[in-house]
């Protein structure tokens, strides 16, 4: 039932064919539930653009209801098709229009606009659905005899282009058949789970360690990134990945203990020691190589114990920007304990926050004036620990501390719950709002401390610049010597290119600033040209080395992912 008030836009809540445009771009299952703002959400979004509900009157894009349909042939030779076929089955391999499209596009905004402008480019010859490392394995061997490139798609979370198949050739789609637990040790911790093992069951699995293995408790990976109900362990780990309670558990490169990986060369496969002295780390080589080395077959990660009773949540408001950036860098480098969720919004996500999550109809809006606390300067930081008990109580007590000795106002756990409740849920007002030519995308990367404040109005003065741009930052990945920023910005556009470029304006900001290109979503094809720029010609040429030696002839996720094969003209080389 609706609680809005006045008018609400017609939200899209019919049923979505199962073999149609928007079966594939919408965020998560078919079957889910919309998510709609809340009105007063959406009054603040209007108010912010300057513009009245009309927009909202009739849809602006295309609702992306009809099947799937293209004229793309296929340019793999049948005796290639047919060799696959009999490593996997013939029921394993899918050439119709629906399967080859399914597995083309990620989920950045980019990918959605051309699919709901039934721009179709990029996809697969055929789709393959291994069961086995031994199939992959054999797949891996048959491509790099014959030349034909080879792309792997995990969940379908990539808001980098890091899926598309720009080649043509061949797809492997993990998600049906390849997402097994190989081992789980509780001795040591760990588990070796298939690559297109996806997030929730991950964590099913472990949380129900008890009743799946005869373990003596319940475990945690920790990992738990926006994406997690849609993203894959294997996605993960080629891309860096991490999750919002990474500020305790770390990033996904702190839990994998080792790696199989079945590349042009053969299979790589490292061991799965704590700690070891013996050479430049492969796991560290092989981790965010995204695909452009080989396929990654199994992973082993370590786990943690599953303790919900015992976290602590807290929210705090600080009077602006600067006094939150100070009070987030005591927090880290005060050696008393690390929060395990830690965000800290700037004014303009805050205010928007507020009314997302219903603060503003509470009675806590009133402390707000009552403080002198200005809307359009405050700044939200919420979190919660995690670990044992007394550990728990301690780092919460010493985030009081700290939050009063910078004069925060106190919003108890409210906030944090809100937010709990909703983080997973949110990227679903994305597909809702795109409907009437309102889009939300995001962007992010790593800065320190001391370039914090000048790498956020960089880049905000950037995105800004475009008229009626909302430009909501925060961090979420914190460490004593700096962290990420984060940012998520809502406009109005309706034209696939126009957006590209604009994103790619953004992307010149951040290089400009001198901050890292990605802290955890990638480089995939959409921030290839990039990369040399960031990392330095003589720094970047050990990447291009290491692809040559594993994929000397280019067939393992081509057309410019790490931009590896990106034209030079196309690089871009702005600090």
């Amino acid at each position: 039932m609706s609680t809005y008030k006045g008018f609400e836009p017609k939200w899209f809540q019919g049923e979505i064919p199962e073999n149609s445009y928007r079966s594939v771009f919408k965020w998560g299952g078919a079957t889910r539930e919309i998510k709609a703002p809340k009105e007063r959400m959406l009054q603040d979004v209007l108010r912010r653009f300057g513009m009245d509900e009309s927009i909202f009157h009739e849809y602006q894009q295309d609702l992306g209801l009809d099947e799937v349909k293209f004229d793309i042939p296929i340019t793999l030779e049948d005796r290639h098709i047919e060799a696959i076929k009999k490593i996997v089955g013939d029921e394993f391999v899918r050439s119709d229009d629906y399967a080859r499209f399914s597995v083309a596009y990620g989920k950045t905004m980019y990918d959605i606009m051309r699919a709901r402008e039934k721009i179709v480019e990029n996809v697969p010859d055929i789709v393959v659905y291994p069961g086995s490392r031994k199939q992959i394995e054999a797949i891996v061997a048959y491509v790099s005899e014959h030349k034909i490139p080879l792309y792997v798609y995990g969940g379908g979370s990539s808001v980098t282009r890091g899926v598309e198949c720009v080649k043509g050739g061949i797809s492997l789609d993990m998600r049906l058949r390849f997402n097994r637990v190989v081992k789980f040790n509780e001795a040591d911790q760990l588990i070796t789970v298939e690559a297109g093992m996806s997030g929730p069951k991950l964590e099913e699995i472990l949380q129900g360690a008890q009743s799946v293995f005869g373990a003596r408790r319940a475990y945690t990976l920790g990992h738990f990134p926006q994406s997690f109900e849609h993203s894959s362990v294997g996605g993960w780990v080629v891309t860096h990945g991490s999750g919002q309670n990474s500020t305790y558990y770390g990033c996904i490169q702190d839990m994998v203990l080792g790696q199989a990986y079945a590349t042009p060369r053969g299979v790589i496969e490292t061991d799965q020691h704590p700690r070891k002295a013996t050479g430049p780390d492969l796991d560290q080589v092989m981790m965010g190589s995204e695909g452009t080395f080989g396929v990654l077959t199994h992973v082993t990660l370590k786990f943690s114990r599953h303790m919900p009773e015992t976290v602590k949540r807290f929210s705090y408001m600080f009077k602006d920007w600067k006094t939150g950036i100070a009070f987030a860098r005591e927090v880290m480098q005060s050696e008393a304990g690390k929060p395990s969720v830690f965000r800290l919004s700037d004014p303009e996500e805050t205010s928007i926050m507020l009314n997302m999550y219903g603060v503003m109809d509470s009675p806590l809006k009133h402390l707000f004036k009552l403080k002198s606390f200005k809307e359009d300067e405050m700044c939200l930081f919420l979190g919660f620990t995690n670990g044992e008990a007394g550990f728990s109580k301690n780092v919460a007590k010493n985030v009081a501390k700290a939050a009063q000795r910078f004069g925060a106002l106190s919003m108890t756990g409210y906030v944090c719950k809100g937010w709990e409740h909703g983080r997973f849920s949110d990227p679903y007002l994305r597909d809702t709002l795109q409907d009437f030519g309102v889009l939300m995308d995001t962007m992010e990367c790593c800065v320190n401390w001391s370039s914090m404040a000048k790498v956020h109005a960089a880049v905000r003065e950037v995105v800004k610049a475009r008229p009626g741009t909302i430009c909501m930052t925060h961090m979420s990945h914190v460490y004593p010597q700096g962290g990420n920023l984060y940012w998520i910005f809502i406009i109005v556009e309706n034209d696939a290119e126009a957006f590209r470029k604009f994103h790619a304006s953004i992307l010149d900001a951040i290089q400009r600033s001198g901050a890292s290109m990605s802290h955890h979503h990638g480089i995939g094809k959409m921030f290839g040209p990039w990369l040399e720029g960031q990392l330095g010609r003589n720094e970047y040429a050990v990447i291009r080395a290491l692809k040559d030696h594993f994929d000397p002839d280019n067939i393992m996720n081509p057309g410019g992912t790490l931009g590896l094969d990106t034209p030079e003209a196309e690089k871009r080389f702005l600090k």
